[in-house]
């Protein structure tokens, strides 16, 4: 260490930096049979180094070979029922559940004092994830949607420059996540939670269009403020949910942006982010080719239209939430606040009812639709 190990009264720096590290947190991993995404969670808790000893409320029994296969000698304890591993006072609980029953178990752990990382929408009602937030801020704890894109590092590198001013003054922003039209056709799929409006409280918007609104707030550093939009069910499936959501929408600090929202292809995604500014712009495709390409007309480089090379760190899951068990464990800013996780939520329902209403949802503040 430069200019000597740095000893005083607590030991060497070196010392206590290695005692911070090795601080790891214990976790709750909450969900069932229905639960999304749980082979990727469980996979991220068992390569987090700030994750230690792991404990799964399993009420079906689904995931208990799973989770041993994944984690180990991390996964100490399984349960059935809720309390028992909620008397333990995790740290930090992971709710990985079906959108109509996931309040309810966000608020057990919110109220045993846990952080908490909830599978989006996380609700069916905007009011309802209003009132968890509002919970959670009276426990100094945080909720956090899972809004792994942003762990991505395309997706950081955008920010960096977009934040960092290379663009110039910010014009607008263009979205767009596709699906594929192919899984609504399925029987299988359409008994799923999430494709019912009952237990998920909407479709595409709800459960892939948001990762992406989430994007635009998180890129530009600016929250939604007003929103309007049309859905449809436009591939005529036996579904009560949207396939189909355009959006337009204004951010605090002027921004005008459109999402284009829906299941339309046969396989795969298509996908989209672009930035304007007064002094270049930047796209990329966050799903297939991660490339990042920008254009300043300022400086050394300008004109030149700079491609950066796709990022050999792969993004998802795994870093995503091992940050948020760094954030516990060393009591820093978590990679989602409880803020900017109810913005998203309020943004989803504000186009839903745009949507049935044909009026312009604002909301500087206290939110929409509720």
């Amino acid at each position: 260490m430069e200019g000597g190990e740095g000893k005083g009264e607590g030991g060497s720096v070196e010392a206590r930096e290695i005692g911070m590290m090795a601080r790891q947190i214990d976790v709750m991993l909450a969900t069932h049979a229905g639960g999304a995404h749980v082979e990727a969670y469980l996979a991220a808790l068992g390569a987090s180094p700030d994750c230690g000893r792991v404990t799964l409320c399993d009420p079906d029994g689904t995931w208990h070979e799973a989770a041993r296969a994944k984690l180990g000698e991390r996964l100490q304890r399984v349960e059935r029922e809720l309390a028992p591993l909620l008397a333990e006072r995790p740290e930090l609980a992971l709710v990985s559940y079906e959108a109509r029953l996931a309040p309810g178990v966000i608020e057990a752990a919110l109220e045993a004092g846990c952080h908490v990382l909830a599978e989006k929408p996380g609700c069916v009602a905007v009011a309802d994830f209003a009132r968890l937030c509002q919970i959670a801020d009276s426990k100094h704890r945080w909720l956090m949607l899972a809004f792994a894109n942003r762990s991505n590092p395309e997706i950081v590198a955008a920010r960096e420059l977009v934040r960092g001013g290379r663009l110039g003054r910010l014009y607008g922003i263009e979205l767009q996540l596709v699906a594929d039209q192919t899984r609504l056709t399925g029987e299988g799929y359409r008994r799923q939670w999430f494709a019912q409006k009952s237990r998920a409280g909407g479709g595409h918007l709800a459960w892939l269009g948001i990762h992406w609104l989430d994007l635009a707030m998180y890129v530009t550093g600016s929250r939604l403020v007003t929103a309007t939009g049309l859905t449809t069910n436009i591939g005529g499936t036996p579904l009560d949910i949207e396939d189909s959501a355009v959006v337009a929408f204004q951010l605090e600090n002027g921004i005008l942006g459109t999402l284009t929202s829906g299941y339309y292809l046969p396989r795969g995604y298509h996908s989209r982010l672009q930035v304007w500014g007064s002094q270049g712009w930047l796209r990329l495709d966050p799903v297939n080719e991660r490339r990042l390409e920008w254009l300043t007309t300022v400086g050394e480089r300008a004109g030149e239209v700079i491609q950066e090379p796709p990022a050999a760190s792969p993004g998802g899951y795994t870093p995503f939430v091992g940050a948020v068990c760094r954030a516990v464990a060393s009591e820093s800013e978590p990679p989602v606040t409880t803020a900017e996780s109810l913005r998203a939520i309020e943004g989803v329902f504000a186009v839903y009812r745009a949507a049935e209403t044909g009026t312009t949802q604002r909301w500087p503040g206290e939110g929409a639709g509720r």
